[in-house]
């Protein structure tokens, strides 16, 4: 089951959910959770995977994509904005630590 810590950027002061874990958004819906949260290029390539792997690559997927997205952010510039635990518990998640 995914987990939930919240980030935030430094300039812009957005705040959005970085996930890890199973997704099951992904497993069902396969890329269009991706699609959805602006990764326009990962969610389509995951569809044409899934579609020519009969749906392997989607289920591969589900395992992978969280942890994808919310590196991208901190990638991005943000920054954990949460509880000292449940930042402590996301970084060693995400390897991080």
């Amino acid at each position: 089951m995914a987990k939930v810590v919240m980030l935030k950027h430094p300039k812009t002061g957005i705040l959005k959910k970085g996930l890890y874990g199973f997704s099951w958004t992904s497993f069902f819906f396969g890329g269009l959770p991706a699609i959805c949260r602006g990764d326009i290029v990962a969610g389509v390539f995951v569809m044409i995977a899934a579609i020519l792997t009969c749906g392997i690559a989607g289920i591969i997927w589900a395992f992978v994509y969280n942890k994808k997205y919310t590196l991208g952010l901190l990638e991005k510039g943000y920054v954990f904005h949460d509880t000292p635990e449940n930042v402590l518990r996301a970084k060693e998640k995400l390897g991080i630590v």
